[in-house]
């Protein structure tokens, strides 16, 4: 039952969302956002997602492209993950136990759940096979469970990683295998504690011998102390031999999927920025992800700008802190993230691909769709392109929500959505 302050505080976050904002048009992305001035306000404004069916409606996508429910019934996909045979791995589950420390947390925490699927965690790896190559996954199998919210997937050398909230895990692999031979072997443990921001996002180096984990922070702006943030809002890199690991970038509050530029071996990575600053602030971004390099948080964003909220002040930190290369917008909620290959096609073939979960904390949501940024000379350049949408249809009730993002190469964008409990396939036309 919900108290009298609950009842209020709810009331007061619906009559601050009905007040409105202007969308999608007030979003500064690309390479240099124009940032607003901060806000500062009692409560965000909030905006609850209210689920619906797809029934024989389905994602939008691009003239000469088609999309397909390839699984259904799933128990919150997260991942996904190609393996050498075309095979096709989804994390699925949910984790996370970190308190309530204010009555804002306890109404977004309703707020939020009212968007999600009511599925129950599977805390497994399903596999996906088609057999005949004729784009229908006849085959839908456990490849493990009893996992710990798996997220972040990798394979190299025979093995299987999975990044559970707890703990990087290796799985022995066999080609054409569709069920594990036993329980994993842990690699390394991974910062668990309160867990505000669980997910662990995963990729490998070209060369198989390191792995990297992204670790999010516990709070949004230190609320709970700095000294639960020991490890976190960085990436590790981990050595795939032993699990010795060590920070390889800090600053970058919650990194939610991480990949492998295919040319370069460069790292990049999509990360979620700390809110209540506003509708408009601060960016979600896509950046290369440098050794040794601070992105700001907990004390600035997007560069140098300070973030008063964070104390004590650290003016060297500030100081050191770089810009991110590509802003996305804010509260998109950027969840997966990959490099395209010519098989998505000539317009399709040069960037990579981002699934925006959607917005909780804005009075007009944002996000919610896949979409496409395209690089030049390695780098990120122009506008993005929305590739699949709908997920949030014009009638405001959201049927699905994009996490992760894989391109096939066989040319096929496989994403996971984790309110239908879906996975669809997007493929050219022939």
């Amino acid at each position: 039952m919900k108290t009298p302050l609950a009842l209020s505080i709810l009331s007061m976050s619906l009559l601050l969302a009905a007040c409105g904002g202007e969308g999608d048009a007030t979003q500064a992305r690309g390479p240099d956002p124009k940032l607003p001035a901060p806000e500062r306000g009692l409560l965000p404004s909030m905006k609850i997602a209210e689920p619906a069916l797809w029934g024989e409606q389905k994602p939008k996508v691009p003239d000469g492209y088609s999309i397909t429910a390839i699984a259904t019934d799933l128990k919150i996909p997260r991942q996904t993950l190609i393996l050498p045979n075309g095979d096709i791995i989804v994390a699925e589950g949910r984790g996370g136990n970190a308190a309530k420390l204010k009555p804002k947390d306890v109404i977004a925490s309703q707020i939020k759940a009212k968007g999600n699927t009511q599925v129950k965690s599977g805390n497994r790896l399903t596999l996906l096979r088609d057999a005949d190559g004729d784009g229908r996954y006849e085959v839908q199998t456990v490849f493990a469970d009893n996992l710990n919210a798996p997220y972040g997937l990798a394979f190299a050398d025979g093995k299987l990683y999975v990044a559970n909230q707890d703990a990087l895990v290796r799985f022995d692999y066999q080609d054409g295998q569709t069920k594990a031979d036993g329980p994993p072997t842990t690699l390394t443990e991974l910062p668990s504690a309160i867990n505000h921001h669980w997910t662990k996002a995963l990729t490998i180096s070209p060369d198989g011998r390191y792995l990297y984990v992204g670790i999010g922070s516990n709070s949004n702006i230190t609320e709970r102390g700095m000294e639960v943030e020991i490890d976190r809002a960085m990436v590790w890199q981990i050595d795939a031999q032993t699990g010795a690991h060590k920070p390889y970038a800090t600053g970058l509050r919650n990194p939610t999927a991480l990949t492998i530029q295919p040319d370069s071996g460069q790292l990049w990575a999509v990360v979620n920025e700390r809110d209540e600053l506003g509708p408009d602030l601060v960016p979600d971004y896509l950046t290369s992800v440098r050794e040794g390099a601070f992105y700001g948080w907990p004390w600035s964003y997007w560069g140098q700008n300070v973030d008063t909220r964070a104390q004590p002040q650290n003016p060297e930190k500030v100081a050191a802190a770089i810009k991110p290369d590509y802003s996305l917008g804010s509260h998109v909620a950027a969840l997966g993230v990959d490099f395209s290959l010519p098989a998505m096609g000539e317009k399709f073939a040069n960037g990579v691909f981002v699934g925006e979960h959607g917005s909780w904390n804005r009075p007009n949501p944002v996000g919610y769709k896949v979409i496409f940024v395209p690089f030049s000379n390695g780098k990120p350049a122009g506008e993005p392109i929305d590739f699949a949408t709908g997920f949030r249809g014009e009638d405001g009730k959201t049927r699905g929500r994009p996490v992760g993002v894989t391109v096939d190469p066989k040319g096929a964008l496989i994403i996971a959505d984790d309110l239908a409990n879906t996975v669809w396939r997007v493929t050219r036309n022939q």
